[in-house]
């Protein structure tokens, strides 16, 4: 199977996942493609509806039940669907047994409060994701975190500074 790196990336300044090879995404579906990653490629490809039913069936016995609530999630915030994408970040945070795992969770989280133009929230939770990165000693992924949170911080300050009010709701 071809390195996901050349399949998809994502995007630094918007958190969103963007296909680079097309072709080649749909290549991988047809061949021997793990399950959760057969999901997340269906919904790269745009083909939501296949990924949310095929995802949903599987999630009751998937043993990787926290990365494809994760991917659930991000199909529901492509379609701005931001309570469905909470509800499933809230049941990927139950199944963390560490500190690097709900650090990766925070990270998603961030990225879908961004996604809703909740900035400042949006960098806290990368902030919070940064802080357990660093008490698992994963330092490149704190300092990646450190990184959207001053991304997120800089898009908040520019969205202010745009006449915005300077509160969000919820």
């Amino acid at each position: 199977m071809e390195d996901t790196a050349s399949l998809w990336r994502t995007d630094p300044t918007t958190f969103r996942d963007v296909v680079i090879n097309r072709q080649a995404l749909e290549a991988a579906l047809g061949g021997d493609c793990p399950p959760v990653e057969r999901i997340r490629y269906l919904a790269l490809l745009g083909r939501d509806a296949e990924a949310l039913d095929q995802g949903f069936k599987m999630l009751p016995n998937s043993p990787e039940r926290r990365e494809l609530l994760l991917v659930l999630a991000q199909i529901h915030q492509r379609k701005y669907r931001w309570h469905d994408a909470a509800v499933l970040h809230e049941k990927a945070l139950r199944t963390v047994r560490s500190p690097e795992e709900e650090a990766y969770v925070r990270h998603h989280i961030g990225r879908r409060l961004f996604d809703e133009a909740r900035f400042r929230a949006a960098a806290d939770e990368f902030q919070w994701a940064a802080d357990l990165y660093r008490v698992a000693e994963q330092p490149e992924l704190a300092e990646e975190n450190r990184q959207a949170m001053r991304h997120a911080l800089q898009v908040h300050s520019a969205d202010q500074g745009a006449g915005r009010p300077a509160y969000e709701l919820s």
